[in-house]
């Protein structure tokens, strides 16, 4: 199965729009500044609805806050049927 990474761009978009904090951030989203701190690192992937949510407070489309790509495995590591 191939593994997927999810990155952001939060923390640029925070220091772009005055220097918001993570506190203000998780105060307009509805979450702990914990979940912010969490999805700026790559240790949490938000809902679908958060993501949107955090997408709107930048005025941002949801691709320029948060990238997806899907990793293939290299031919050698794929199991031999």
């Amino acid at each position: 199965m191939a593994k997927v990474n999810i990155t952001n761009n939060i923390r640029t978009l925070r220091f772009f729009a005055n220097e918001m904090t993570q506190q203000e951030l998780s105060q307009k989203t509805g979450v702990s500044r914990q979940t912010i701190v969490a999805i700026e690192n790559g240790k949490y992937f938000p809902t679908l609805e958060l993501a949107f949510r955090i997408a709107q407070i930048f005025a941002k489309p949801l691709e320029e806050v948060f990238t997806f790509e899907l990793l293939t495995e290299p031919e050698s590591k794929k199991p031999k049927k």
